[in-house]
């Protein structure tokens, strides 16, 4: 895979994470570094966790997870590795202010604080339209 940031190629995107459809919630790599990945999503109606119009409190605290994910898997995929299994180890002070609606185009920035023997805690925010939707801290931990 030839890759330029942005990232917005949905094929390119499932190979740089676990999740398969119906369960992905990111669309869109717009950036990476060793400490910092910044993700997006566009809320369809069609998202199994959408309801109402709305992405649900589950459907944003997975985009935030799968942000993480976005970053391991690029991280995996420069060094020429296939990208991991992981899960949301623990979730800390995730505070939401509000829910995105249908076509909100949300995206997340994921702080990378420590990682270690795959385990990654992270500070995420995700906004929307510089609006902040949802914060907190999550651990994310690499399958073995």
């Amino acid at each position: 895979m030839d890759v330029n940031l942005p990232i917005v190629d949905r094929e390119q995107i499932a190979q740089l994470i676990p999740q398969r459809d119906p369960i992905v919630m990111v669309d869109t790599l717009w950036s990476f570094g060793q400490t910092q990945v910044v993700a997006g999503l566009t809320v369809m109606g069609n998202n199994i966790l959408a309801d109402a119009g709305v992405l649900q409190e589950a459907g944003l605290i997975e985009h935030m997870a799968q942000t993480v994910a976005l970053h391991t898997g690029y991280d995996f995929f420069c060094k020429g590795l296939v990208a991991p299994v992981g899960y949301i180890g623990s979730i800390k002070e995730i505070v939401i202010y509000r829910l995105p609606r249908v076509s909100d185009k949300i995206v997340s920035t994921a702080h990378i604080l420590q990682e270690f023997m795959g385990v990654t805690l992270v500070e995420v925010e995700t906004t929307l339209n510089g609006e902040v939707l949802a914060k907190g801290q999550m651990k994310t931990v690499v399958a073995q």
